[in-house]
């Protein structure tokens, strides 16, 4: 006869009984030859004994119960459920509450406890700390290397995906324009015959050991380029998106350094400042509810919820705000009411906004004399001195983007942005100015 616990306090999450359907209370009864699904009996229809189809009162049992000591003779298993559910439920180091929540022990009794078996018990050390060296060991190389084994996308000359991944050619592991690409011109009119003099020797010489130097550095940046998983940009960029904004912008700019440490060094330091980031904001966030006198998490989740419908309160306020500081001017008015109807359209504001605070927006780009202006016809002229374009600038970007727009046979605005590394709001601007021109269409 085995002494079994389901460690719930909640009748309502035991089995029923198959006799009487009530819900079980501890200690019950397991038919050990019934089953599955197993054959539950409640203490009163046992002593009748209650029989129903294949169990007969004669089948041994076992007796489930959770009254028996686990890490501690004067503690119960039920009352070791009871207490971790107690410390989530209240919070560590909230022992009054973790008592009060439990009914048969001190608050004294309840620190001792878990301090004893659960934080200081070297049984559980051990095992966390294997669990730890587990968990290292199966991250310890989070960085992406391209290895030759790879099977890396392989786009068509001269496209989106090519460009950004600076022209690799994955057959032949290698880049279409090379660093110092004209490095070997240095070498093409040299030419070693017998009789050089030292001098004119000792020269071409050193032009070939300047070569030698130049390839060194060429393959150095291969080697940086493959290690950090630099050649497929995308992934490299969805693995950058997944931290918050401060450490992507700690990333950003600890980036020059990776090449020094190396690829799993660089990304362990990116992840220890990861880590740290979000302790930091958890200690903030705990700071803050011991401000507002929060002691547990179920009072957090209802602080939490009031402090959201407060803050879109204040969105709305802001918003009634602005809208009446533009009504008390009925030109500025109705120049507001027509931006927000092009921003609900989906296209871009036409009439820009004046604003009371003084400020002026910068003036049209004067292009005199600029390279390219007599190439621009005169919408294209305005375009340009409206968003502060060169000329020339202008006329790279839209052929880049006819020759995307000829090849995909059309252009959304996100491969617009993605194909003109520039301020969005001008690339939005081209962008219109071109599909509304003829120019190109959307995808």
């Amino acid at each position: 006869m085995d002494r079994l616990g389901s460690f719930s306090n909640d009748p309502s999450d035991k089995p029923p009984c198959r006799g009487c359907s009530s819900y079980l209370m501890e200690p019950y009864i397991k038919c050990a030859e019934c089953g599955p699904p197993p054959f539950f009996l409640c203490l009163q229809c046992f002593t009748r004994g209650f029989e129903y189809k294949k169990h007969q009162s004669d089948h041994t049992y076992e007796i489930m119960t959770s009254d028996f000591p686990v890490l501690d003779p004067s503690w119960t298993a039920q009352e070791e459920m009871a207490l971790l559910e107690a410390v989530m439920d209240c919070g560590f180091g909230n022992w009054q509450d973790v008592a009060n929540q439990m009914c048969t022990k001190t608050k004294e009794e309840c620190e001792k406890h878990y301090m004893k078996h659960f934080i200081n018990n070297p049984l559980f050390a051990s095992t966390l700390l294997n669990l730890k060296q587990a968990e290292d060991a199966k991250t310890a190389d989070t960085a992406i290397p391209f290895h030759s084994t790879d099977d890396p996308p392989r786009p068509t000359f001269d496209s989106l995906l090519s460009r950004d991944m600076a022209g690799y050619m994955p057959a032949r592991a290698d880049f279409i324009e090379e660093f110092d690409n004209y490095a070997e011109w240095d070498l093409r009119d040299i030419d070693f015959v017998e009789d050089d003099s030292d001098i004119l020797h000792a020269l071409k010489m050193a032009v070939v050991d300047i070569y030698h130097s130049r390839l060194k550095e060429r393959q150095r940046r291969k080697k940086i380029i493959r290690d950090h998983g630099l050649i497929n940009l995308r992934k490299f960029q969805l693995m950058e998106r997944r931290y918050p904004k401060e450490v992507q912008d700690l990333y950003e700019t600890m980036r020059r350094f990776a090449r020094i440490v190396g690829p799993v060094e660089h990304d362990k330091f990116i992840e220890s400042h990861a880590l740290e980031f979000e302790l930091r904001r958890e200690i903030k966030r705990l700071q803050e509810y011991r401000t507002a006198g929060i002691t547990n998490f179920c009072s957090a989740r209802t602080y939490d919820h009031l402090k959201k419908t407060r803050e879109e309160e204040r969105l709305k306020r802001t918003m009634l705000s602005e809208v009446l500081q533009y009504i008390q001017d009925s030109s500025a008015c109705q120049q507001w009411l027509r931006r927000q109807a092009d921003i609900d359209s989906g296209l871009s504001p036409s009439i820009p906004m004046t604003s009371n605070s003084g400020r002026r927006s910068a003036p049209p780009l004067n292009l005199t004399g600029l390279p390219g202006t007599e190439k621009l016809n005169e919408k294209e002229k305005e375009l340009c001195q409206m968003v502060r374009l060169v000329p020339g600038a202008y006329l790279e970007y839209k052929s880049a983007l006819l020759n995307e727009c000829n090849k995909q046979g059309g252009l959304r605005l996100a491969q617009a942005r993605a194909l003109i590394k520039i301020d969005v709001n001008k690339t939005r601007k081209i962008y219109d100015f071109l599909i509304r021109e003829g120019y190109i269409t959307k995808g």
